[in-house]
């Protein structure tokens, strides 16, 4: 087997992994604003900003760990992720490194990402699609 036949076989596998490890990583920010777990300060008010990022992060992490909606969900996480370097992590410093910015800007292009390339064969979406066009 060459190089080229890896990584035809492992390229929509490792999108599917990518996928997961993004998901389970992203639903953490949203169990610790919603559900205090892991325990933190943060404990938004009802249906104030960080409270509905935390829903989203939560729902929308959840939906794609499965891969169910997955490109809507990735889109609208993404633009989330947009609106919460914006909001929270650039009027500290121009410098993501100084900024906290980091994850998020990571978790925009990730989702980003999975919204235009499709959430990989090891999803909801993939397994529903399968019996149409065999993918």
């Amino acid at each position: 087997m060459n190089f080229k036949n890896i990584a035809v076989f492992w390229a929509p596998r490792m999108l599917s992994i990518l996928r997961i490890v993004a998901a389970l990583v992203f639903m953490a920010h949203g169990t610790q604003k919603i559900l205090g777990f892991p325990a933190s300060s943060m404990n938004p008010a009802m249906f104030s900003l960080p409270w509905i990022a935390g829903i989203l992060e939560l729902v929308g992490g959840a939906l794609l760990l499965i891969g169910l909606f997955s490109r809507p969900v990735a889109f609208i996480l993404s633009g989330e992720m947009a609106v919460a370097y914006f909001l929270a992590h650039a009027p500290k410093s121009f410098f993501p490194s100084l900024n906290g910015g980091d994850a998020a800007i990571l978790f925009c292009f990730v989702f980003l990402y999975i919204a235009a390339a499709g959430p990989g064969p090891l999803s909801v979406d993939a397994q529903m699609r399968r019996g149409t066009d065999g993918y």
